[in-house]
Parts: C-alpha cells; sequence; structure tokens
C-alpha cells in the first residue's frame, strides 16, 4: 500500500511537471516573456541541475532586457560547474548589449577552455551554432581535434564551411570524411542534397559538387567513388550519367545487380523510360536469376506498353505470349499474367479474356500480396465492363485481407471512384474524407482532389446534374475511350458554360490532349483557366501543366518561366510548389528568388 502511494505520488508530480513545462513553453512560443519567466524559474526551482530550463529562463531575461540578471546567474551557474558553455552565455549576453569586447573576451575564454577540458567541445561548439556563432563554433571543433587527434568533428566542420559560404571547402572535407569513414556516408549526402535542392538550391554548388567527384574518380581508382559519383547522378536525376558509374562498377565487381536493378527503378520512377530499357536491357543481358528475369521483362514490357501505338498491339502480345510460354503459369510469373490482362482487356479490348487469365490465377499457391494483385486487376477490369457491384466485393477483400497496408488504401481509393463512377456521390464523397489523410501522400492528393470535386460541384447545383456529367467523362477516360470522353468534357462546355464544373472540364481535356502529344489543344485548355478562372482551385495547375509543356515538351524556356513564377508567388499552398520552385530555378541558374 506504502509502495502504491508513493508510486502515485510521484506518477502525479512527474505529470504536474510536463504541464508546467509546455505552459512554460507556450508563453515563451507566444512572446510573453514576462510569463514565461516565472514559469521556467518555478520549473528550475524544482530541478536545479536541468540545463535547458536554465537556458530559457536566461533567455526569458535576456529578452526582457534584464542583462544584470542574466549576468549574475550565469556568473553563478559557471562559478558551480565550471562547464565552457556558460562562457559563451556570459559572451553573448554581453553581445545582445553591444559590447562586443567584452563578447570577444568571453568567446575565446571557451576556446581556451576546451585546450584543457576537451570534453568542453560538445557544449561549446553547440552553443556558438546554436547562436550562428559559426566562426567561433569552427574555432571549437578544430582546437578540439587539435587537442585530442581521436576525436572527429569533421562532418560538423564541413557543415559550418557550408553556411560560412565556403562551399568548395565544404564539399572536399565532406567527401574525404566519407571515404574515411563510410558508415558516415548516408549523413553526409543527406546533408549534400540539402545543399542542392530545396532552399539552398543553386547551380555553383551542383557544379562544384559534379567536379570534385569527377576529379576523385579520376585520381583513385576505388570504386568508392563511382558509387558517389553515381548517386550525385541520381539526386539530379541524370540516370543515364549514373548508369556510365553503375556499369564501371559492375565491370569490376559483378557479383550483385542490385544498384542497377535499384537505378532502372529510379528512371522509371521520373518517367525516363529510354534510359529505363537501357538499363532493363543491360540487366537482362547479364543475369541468370530467374525472378529477376521475369521482373525485368514485366518492367520492358509494362514501357512498351505505355508507348504504344495501336499498331503495335499485335506485336506486344505476341511477345507476352512467348514470355508466358518461357516462364510458365507460375505464382513467380504473376507480374507478366496481370500485365497481360491488363492489356487484353484495356488495350486489346478482350476484357473476358483478361478475367480468364486473373482467375486462373488466383488458383495458383499464391501469399496474401500477390492474391491482392491478381484482386485488384480482375476487380479493375469488372470496372472496366461497368460491373460496379463485383468490382467493389474485390476491393473490399483487399481492405479487409490488408488492413493497414498500403494496397489496402490504394484499394479503398478505387472503391471510392467506383462509387464515384456510379454517381453515388455521397458515399463517395465519405471516402474520399477518410482517404485525404492516407500515409501514402499520392492517394491523400488523389482524394482530396475528388473530395473537392464533388464537394464543390454539389454545393453549386444539389441536383448534381453537371457532376454527372463529368463522372462519366473520367469513366471514359478510365476505360481507356479518349475520343468519348474528349466529346463528353467538350458537351459539359457548352451544356454548363460559367458554371462551376468548367474549370476543372477544361484540365481534364488538357489532361487528355496532353497525353495525345496535341500540346496546342491542352495549352489552350489551361489558358482559358488562367483567364476566367484566376480566382478558382484550379489555375495553380493549369500554370504548372503550362509551364511543364512549355519547358519539356516544346523546349521554350522563356514562356515556361514565367509560369513557374506565378505558382510561386500566388500559389506556395500548391501541391506544386516545391516541383514549380526547383524547375525555376533551375532554369534561372541560381538560388534566390
Amino acid at each position: 500500500m506504502k509502495n502504491t502511494f508513493i508510486y502515485i505520488v510521484l506518477l502525479w508530480s512527474t505529470f504536474a511537471i510536463s504541464q508546467n513545462e509546455q505552459l512554460a513553453q507556450y508563453y515563451y512560443d507566444k512572446g510573453d516573456f514576462e510569463k514565461a519567466k516565472i514559469a521556467y524559474e518555478q520549473l528550475l526551482n524544482s530541478s536545479p541541475s536541468n540545463t535547458q530550463y536554465f537556458l530559457r529562463t536566461v533567455e526569458s531575461y535576456q529578452q526582457l532586457q534584464q542583462f544584470d540578471v542574466a549576468q549574475k546567474v550565469i556568473q553563478e551557474r559557471y562559478n558551480r560547474y565550471k562547464q565552457g558553455v556558460f562562457l559563451v552565455e556570459l559572451g553573448y549576453n554581453y553581445q545582445l548589449q553591444k559590447n562586443d569586447s567584452k563578447a570577444k573576451s568571453y568567446y575565446e575564454q571557451a576556446i581556451e577552455k576546451i585546450k584543457t577540458s576537451p570534453n568542453d567541445v560538445y557544449g561549446i561548439g553547440s552553443s556558438f551554432e546554436k547562436k550562428v556563432l559559426l566562426e567561433y563554433a569552427l574555432k571549437a571543433y578544430e582546437t578540439a581535434m587539435q587537442v585530442q587527434p581521436n576525436y572527429n568533428f569533421n562532418f560538423q566542420i564541413g557543415m559550418l564551411y557550408g553556411q560560412l559560404g565556403k562551399t568548395d571547402t565544404m564539399i572536399d572535407l565532406l567527401l574525404t570524411e566519407s571515404y574515411k569513414n563510410p558508415q558516415n556516408s548516408n549523413l553526409i549526402q543527406t546533408q549534400l542534397s540539402r545543399f542542392m535542392q530545396g532552399e539552398t538550391d543553386n547551380t555553383a554548388f551542383k557544379d562544384a559538387m559534379r567536379k570534385a567527384l569527377i576529379l576523385k574518380t579520376q585520381k583513385d581508382q576505388d570504386v568508392f567513388w563511382n558509387h558517389y559519383l553515381s548517386w550525385f547522378y541520381v539526386q539530379q536525376k541524370e540516370f543515364g550519367k549514373a548508369f556510365i558509374q553503375e556499369k564501371a562498377i559492375y565491370k569490376r565487381e559483378p557479383e550483385s545487380l542490385m544498384s542497377i536493378v535499384n537505378l532502372s527503378q529510379f528512371a522509371m520512377n521520373e518517367d525516363d523510360d529510354e534510359t529505363a530499357t537501357e538499363i532493363l536491357n543491360f540487366i537482362l543481358q547479364n543475369t541468370k536469376d530467374v525472378d529477376l528475369l521475369i521482373q525485368t521483362n514485366a518492367y520492358l514490357m509494362q514501357i512498351k506498353i505505355d508507348n504504344a501505338q495501336e499498331k503495335d498491339y499485335p506485336l506486344i502480345n505476341t511477345e507476352l505470349q512467348q514470355l508466358l510460354a518461357t516462364y510458365d503459369i507460375t505464382p513467380f510469373s504473376l507480374s507478366l499474367q496481370i500485365i497481360q490482362a491488363h492489356f487484353l482487356a484495356f488495350n486489346l479490348k478482350k476484357p473476358e479474356e483478361g478475367k480468364t487469365i486473373l482467375k486462373r490465377a488466383l488458383d495458383l499457391n499464391l501469399n496474401d500480396y500477390q492474391r491482392a494483385d491478381a484482386k485488384m486487376e480482375l476487380a479493375d477490369i469488372l470496372l472496366l465492363e461497368e460491373k460496379f457491384n463485383q468490382a467493389l466485393i474485390y476491393y473490399s477483400q483487399i481492405q479487409l485481407d490488408l488492413k493497414n497496408d498500403v494496397m489496402s488504401h490504394e484499394a479503398s481509393l478505387k472503391a471510392a471512384k467506383t462509387s464515384y463512377f456510379k454517381t453515388d456521390f455521397e458515399w463517395a464523397l465519405k471516402q474520399f474524407k477518410e482517404l485525404k489523410s492516407a500515409s501514402t501522400q499520392l492517394i491523400a492528393n488523389d482524394a482530396l482532389e475528388y473530395f473537392l470535386l464533388i464537394n464543390d460541384n454539389t454545393v453549386a447545383d444539389s441536383t448534381q446534374t453537371a457532376l454527372k456529367q463529368f463522372a462519366k467523362g473520367d469513366f471514359l477516360i478510365y476505360q481507356n475511350k479518349k475520343p468519348e470522353a474528349i466529346a463528353q468534357f467538350q458537351n459539359i462546355l457548352k451544356s454548363f458554360k460559367g458554371q462551376e464544373i468548367e474549370a476543372v472540364t477544361m484540365l481534364r481535356l488538357g489532361k487528355i490532349y496532353e497525353s495525345q502529344k496535341d500540346y496546342n489543344s491542352a495549352l489552350s485548355q489551361y489558358q482559358q483557366i488562367i483567364d476566367n478562372h484566376s480566382d478558382g482551385i484550379y489555375v495553380d495547375e493549369a500554370l504548372f501543366f503550362s509551364a511543364e509543356i512549355y519547358n519539356d515538351e516544346l523546349k521554350d524556356v522563356e514562356k515556361a518561366k514565367p509560369l513557374y513564377e506565378k505558382v510561386i508567388f500566388n500559389h506556395q499552398d500548391s501541391i506544386y510548389f516545391v516541383d514549380a520552385r526547383k524547375k525555376y530555378r533551375e532554369l534561372r541558374g541560381d538560388k534566390n528568388l
């Protein structure tokens, strides 16, 4: 009983401290430093040795310009613990009062402290970094390494050089550190990526990285540098150049194709079909692993199908039959069976043959994920045939069999789209609403798009007349009936001119025209959205898609730049904002907006 009472008291005490800490943090973040000071003083009284509480108390004093009080408590703290970090705090307290000579004196004392107590570098260096005193932080780490040669702060020093604008020194130091301590390579590559992308994206840094790595490969024949250069080219999405490095590595280390297989995935994910095809053919020529041969052939066939015209269909059909004759109908060749079923149903318009292949596959000894793959494709074909309820049964089975899995979420999205296609908008809206928070970003974005589509057009038209016509057009796209879909959407523009549905209809038409490589017609649709629906929710997409056409397809950089620019400055909440900023900076060749 006594132990239980003590446990309850301790538990309550911990809870109370946690609540008080949250309150103090709230006041601090809000800028109410008078209340924050009182709260942190109370916390510090309950935990006198807590450095975090102490530093926040000092910061509150400084925000209130109570510098004498701050100096007194910092000095007392230093006298008690003799830690060099408090010398930095004393110096910074003087710096805030514009007393630079006093500040410098304490900063130098902190550096000297490292010479006699090297372990102090961790607190001192970190404190200098937090206060953006980068030169002193650099000096602290370098001093520690001079005193204790077994200390390694090359990563911290390299990052500081980068922040100081000395990128060549940074690159050389971090690459050298990667080579000497390969276990740090992932961390270093992550930081180098940040300098190449996002807020620090700039051509000069990329050029410096490229030159440094090429020099390393020329001076040192270690394949480590080929791996590093391949990684660099992947970051730049220059998969062809990465492949050259990977082939050089494989020539010297032919034990594994895994890096080359991964590279093919990167190229496919970025729709670089030409490079992906080259890599996949290389894999076919250099492996005898049956699983890898089947999967590689499956990827190659999918690329061929995605880029095929109707005249190519007979040859593709023959190739698929030959591959399945070679590898037999087994669980191992399931990916090829699914591709064949989809091709027969969606391209050759032979859904019955496609379903027969999948039902035969489901009789094989499949694992849960293989079974879900086969069921997903079977449901897709049933949906193609407008057998909505049967399709929903299979999607639901996947959801139940693989709860909380990405494939389950994908099945949920397809089930929601099925309800949408059959104009059961109320049920579809509920499903899309739930999927907006899906962990997979692509699924969440897709769900949000349909949620807004249904919601906005229901508010604008309670009869949902236009929305029903629109859903029919979307279903024609799903059925790969593009000419019919174009006619359907054009009819919507005539029948519902000026209504809520107009802008998204133009967007759909633009994407269909793009898929047909009719870029002028696509641009015309997007321009109408930009001109007539500039205050709507689709204008960011119209701007971005137009910019992509000019940049990637028509190679008209001068027309692409202002379109990317409008996304950046006028649509910061767009899902295309990051990509637009990156493309814009690449076109400008600098990092500043």
